[in-house]
Order: C-alpha cells, then structure tokens, then sequence
C-alpha cells in the first residue's frame, strides 16, 4: 500500500507479468513488462505498464504509471449506476449492475479493477479477445464512461427527481 498526494491508501494489484525476449546480433535481450492497477477502494483507479530489465523495476514503473493514469467512477450503493459496455481493441466487456449480495462476478483483470475501484455487486461478460491487457483496458472505458443521474441532471439542466421518473 502506498499514499498518493492527498494521503488517501492506495491498493497495489500486479496484474500480468511478460517476460520478452528479443534477438539481437549478440544473441537474445530478455526484459519484463509489467502490468499494474491501483485503487483507493472509493471510486478512483488506475492502471500502468512499466517495461525494465528487471522484475522490481518494471513494477515500480507500471505502479507509477497506473498513479499517473488515475480515474474517478461514479458508484451508486457498492455497484455501478448503470448497464455499459467498455470496448478496447478486440475485447468488450458488458458491465451490468447487480443487487445487494451478489459480489463481484467477472474474470481476469476486470475482477481486480472492479475490487480496487470498490465495487461490491457488479455482473460483467467478457465478450472477444480475452487477453488481460485488453480487458483492464476495456474495463476502465467502461468505468470512465459511466454517469451518475446528478451528472445527468447537472449537464441537462434539470432536478434528479425529473431524470429518474
């Protein structure tokens, strides 16, 4: 765990570790590539990949890309406002909203992200290219795109009361 400028408790996941080999003349150059999410657990992630020659570094770049890259989603009661598909290269995945109880049905990265961002009832289907870079990335569009129905309200100029009946 680590504090970002306003002191708030960052959860560190690593979500996928690569090691690359590349072939040069003087024979192969392995490195890491390193994929990371960070959360506060209150509606704030973010995700980073660091690339190094060494396992440390390549988690110590990813995690401060991840801190860089920070976003804020609007939740509503533990889980999301509304049903929304993020799309990421050949990957798309449904994110839909989920009554008290049920926890965090979804597989690969999207489970990690969802967990970090604070999300307790959500249902998702990852729909294409399961590979995990993909779905993180398609994962945290969807999030980003979500609004809450007094962000609707604000951008429309009306009450909440008028947008929800």
């Amino acid at each position: 765990m680590a504090k970002n400028n306003n002191n708030v408790e960052l959860k560190e996941r690593i979500l996928r570790i690569n090691r690359v080999s590349k072939t040069t003349t003087g024979g192969r150059t392995i490195s890491f590539s390193v994929l990371a999410a960070v959360g506060d657990e209150n509606g704030k992630v973010g995700i980073g990949l660091g690339k190094a020659n060494g396992v440390p570094d390549a988690i110590r770049k990813a995690i401060a890309n991840a801190k860089k890259n920070m976003i804020t989603v609007a939740l509503k009661n533990g889980t999301i406002p509304h049903e929304q598909i993020g799309k990421f290269g050949a990957t798309n995945i449904l994110l839909k909203p989920a009554t008290k109880g049920t926890g965090v049905i979804a597989g690969s990265s999207a489970r990690e992200i969802l967990e970090l961002v604070g999300v307790h009832d959500i249902l998702t289907k990852i729909r294409g290219s399961k590979n995990k870079n993909n779905v993180a990335r398609a994962t945290i569009e969807g999030l980003k795109t979500l609004r809450s129905a007094e962000q609707i309200a604000k951008l429309r100029g009306k009450e909440v009361k008028d947008i929800l009946s």
